[in-house]
């Protein structure tokens, strides 16, 4: 399945939670990640998530998307390619 994860965290927990999601999604904006996943792999990055954020504070929004096919993605602006950032 396809998926958007967006998350607002607590300062402190921000780069936790970022790494996380790049084990196992890509980084498409400071606070938004997206990807094809498994169920098991997304219960899997949800549980270490769990660990490390406050909900009674943080916020954490996940959309599954059964047809990828259905979106279209435009970009204004620069598309950040932030794996390419960082090699």
């Amino acid at each position: 399945m396809f998926v958007l994860v967006s998350y607002d965290v607590d300062e402190k927990r921000v780069a936790k939670v970022n790494k996380i999601l790049k084990k196992y999604l890509t980084w498409t904006q400071n606070s938004l990640f997206e990807g094809e996943i498994t169920e098991g792999l997304l219960k899997q990055c949800m549980a270490e998530i769990s660990k490390k954020i406050d909900p009674s504070y943080d916020s954490l929004y996940v959309y599954r998307v059964s047809n990828p096919k259905n979106i279209k993605k435009d970009v204004y602006g620069v598309e950040k390619d932030f794996e390419s950032m960082f090699l």
